[in-house]
């Protein structure tokens, strides 16, 4: 009886997951496994990237999990430098191209379940110089190594960082850490948009403090370049900033080209749409995972693009775990992220108020001023939590926090209460350690759930 074979179109945390634990949970003679990844690296940390760039890390191996030689001594055929063309749902077979310069060009190769892991890219948004030299993106080890080539290889003074979210702000910090001037061009109202704009000033105002040129409605309209063709500046609609390099964070789109073309089902963001199993609506032999695809909000109950290596890995082994033979569900997330600029720690988990009212929940919000540890304590710094919660119900809808060390990670306890669907009364009465050097008495996420008890009895008796 011929083995069955599985193919992964895409090397990194979910495609190699999905990968490894097929392997460990299938037969090894019944199931053949063949992966192809375009770059040159397997399973690394993306997230990483900001660090190695700001000479927090040392990279690229420091950042890699498992290398293609891992992957191979387990019994996965890792192709590298191997791009996927075309997918033939109806004939179960895939086209690729052997990118190495004595490669044997395209050829067909059949499966019996194919996993489609082939990430996500940057926004890059069309406009004048936008391909010079010196303007780089942040996805891939392959991006980190030519930004830091730039930096090696130029006299880099001025650094213009375009967006201000996750990885504008992270890399706004690691370019700081070079020595680099930076400034941080954002179209928005406030950085970080994955806060409401009342926690975005407070990330603003800190960046600024820090030495960062914040600059806020400011929507880039060309990379200028010199006569050498690389970049001197960029222009916005009001006004010029010099920069020998230029840092792309605008965000991510699902990299789902060749599922469009194969007509496979995509969400509102572009992203694939699976079933709880992480197969692919509508494809029995099909599966999908990572940041390609589109994940259940179980707070808002809409699917949404939400691309994070933590998603990635549970996905993989959701889907190679059904792949080889078992059973296993991606149950959905609710949003949580936590980053850092310099010392500022930035946490949200749920929804924003702009996310609850575009699903229609009623709600009251509130925000609370705490310290990371007892005030008298040493070391005690100022956070600030803002939580979100449904009318009536008191149900905890969202919470955000900013501060300093002891700020971020505290989010974990409203993501927990959030996956519970547990009220604010509930979580005001959480039983958390205590002591001194770690908390005040009553934790900032409690005073923040206490006010926002009050605010739903006041909102219920007004």
């Amino acid at each position: 009886m011929a083995a069955r074979r599985m193919v992964v179109i895409g090397g990194d945390a979910a495609g190699m997951s999905a990968a490894s634990q097929a392997r460990r949970v299938g037969s090894r003679g019944d199931l053949e496994i063949l992966a192809f990844e375009r770059g040159h690296f397997t399973s690394y940390s993306a997230c990483g990237i900001p660090y190695w760039v700001g000479g927090q890390v040392d990279g690229p191996d420091a950042l890699i999990a498992r290398t293609p030689e891992t992957h191979r001594g387990r019994g996965i055929d890792v192709r590298l430098r191997t791009e996927a063309l075309e997918i033939d749902p109806a004939g179960q077979r895939v086209l690729v191209r052997d990118l190495t310069p004595r490669g044997d060009g395209e050829r067909w190769y059949g499966y019996d379940d194919l996993v489609i892991a082939t990430g996500a890219r940057p926004r890059r948004p069309s406009m004048p110089g936008i391909d010079a030299p010196g303007v780089h993106g942040v996805q891939t080890l392959d991006d980190g190594r030519a930004l830091l080539d730039t930096l090696e290889g130029t006299d880099v003074g001025h650094a213009v960082v375009v967006g201000a979210g996750y990885i504008g702000v992270e890399m706004a910090e690691a370019l700081i850490q070079r020595g680099c001037r930076v400034t941080v061009l954002e179209r928005g109202e406030q950085p970080m948009a994955t806060l409401d704009p009342d926690m975005g000033r407070l990330v603003r105002e800190a960046m600024t403090g820090l030495g960062i040129d914040t600059v806020t409605g400011a929507e880039v309209t060309e990379v200028l370049t010199g006569e050498d063709g690389r970049v001197r500046g960029v222009a916005t609609k009001v006004s010029e900033y010099p920069a020998e390099l230029v840092v792309l964070g605008l965000g991510v789109v699902p990299e789902t080209g060749l599922a469009r073309e194969a007509g496979l089902p995509l969400g509102e963001s572009g992203g694939l749409l699976t079933d709880l199993a992480m197969r692919v609506r509508g494809h029995e032999h099909i599966w999908a995972g990572g940041d390609c695809v589109e994940v259940l909000h179980l707070v808002s109950g809409r699917t949404r693009h939400i691309p994070l290596g933590t998603h990635a890995n549970k996905q993989g082994q959701v889907i190679g775990t059904n792949v080889g033979g078992g059973y296993a569900t991606f149950p959905g997330v609710v949003g949580t992220a936590v980053n850092k600029v310099c010392d500022l720690e930035i946490a949200r988990t749920g929804l924003l108020e702009a996310e609850a009212n575009a699903v229609g929940l009623r709600f009251v919000t509130v925000t609370a001023e705490s310290t990371s540890r007892a005030g008298y304590y040493p070391g005690a710094r100022p956070m600030t939590v803002k939580m979100l919660a449904e009318r009536r119900t008191g149900r905890l809808l969202g919470t955000q926090i900013v501060g300093r060390e002891g700020a971020g990670k505290r989010v974990d306890t409203a993501a927990v209460a959030l996956t519970a669907g547990m009220t604010v009364d509930q979580v005001a009465a959480l039983d958390l350690g205590y002591a001194p050097p770690f908390s005040p008495v009553w934790d900032p996420v409690q005073v923040a759930a206490r006010q926002a008890v009050a605010a739903v009895r006041a909102a219920e008796s007004a």
